[in-house]
């Protein structure tokens, strides 16, 4: 392993966070979260963050800490409701709100890992959330212009890391994050179990070590 491949939480947040800083934070609910990585975020002093996630945790929780510690200034995912301080701090002008179909925020991740501009999509079509997109009839049907999403730091859960970085996930908990290990230029992956090279099946790797900078070992379970 690279000297500097694997890192403390504190250090992983310190090597590759800044202020005004945009992160992909992976998770569905709390699921497959990065949990350590979080709370290191919310140890930081970065703040004026643009966190591109699912969600925002559930109050006081994770995101939802970092949301209660002013450090978000824009959310951008699917699935807020979890979190009711999420429309309460929307309401109050404290952050700007971004709200996108799940299917559309994934394939925007994908595009942006893909090196594309975006895509044409029919979800939302005639919805608020068309309003300011381009709009454009292809084959008799319309679509709307929705733009990849990239990001500075892609904070990530895998299950099993070799001392590579080749990533393997399990079960729901893989969600979005091999998504967003594609699609940001700094890549911190949290893991349970780091093995020696050729201790993984090739078969079950779904991130290639090298969109990931950095391992650094779970310490935070749900």
């Amino acid at each position: 392993m690279a000297p500097e491949k694997l890192l403390s939480a504190e250090e992983a947040i310190q090597r590759t966070v800044f202020e005004g800083a945009s992160l992909m934070v992976g998770g569905f609910g709390l699921v497959g979260k990065p949990l350590t990585l979080v709370s290191a975020l919310n140890e930081s002093p970065y703040g004026k963050l643009t966190i591109f996630s699912n969600n925002l945790g559930e109050p006081g929780r994770y995101l939802g800490r970092t949301l209660q510690l002013g450090k978000v200034r824009r959310a951008v995912g699917s699935y807020f409701t979890s979190n009711p301080e999420v429309a309460r701090a929307r309401d109050e002008g404290r952050i700007e709100v971004t709200l996108l179909p799940q299917g559309t925020f994934s394939e925007a991740i994908r595009a942006g890992g893909a090196g594309l501009g975006g895509f044409y999509t029919p979800t939302a079509v005639g919805t608020l959330l068309a309003e300011g997109k381009e709009v454009r009839d292809i084959g008799g049907r319309t679509f709307l212009f929705q733009e990849a999403i990239t990001a500075d730091v892609a904070l990530v859960r895998a299950h099993r890391a070799d001392r590579l970085g080749n990533l393997v996930y399990r079960k729901t908990a893989r969600n979005f994050n091999p998504l967003m290990a594609t699609a940001a230029r700094k890549v911190v992956a949290e893991v349970d179990e780091i093995v020696e090279v050729g201790g993984l099946d090739p078969e079950q790797v779904a991130t290639p070590h090298l969109y990931v900078d950095h391992l650094v070992l779970a310490r935070e379970r749900l």
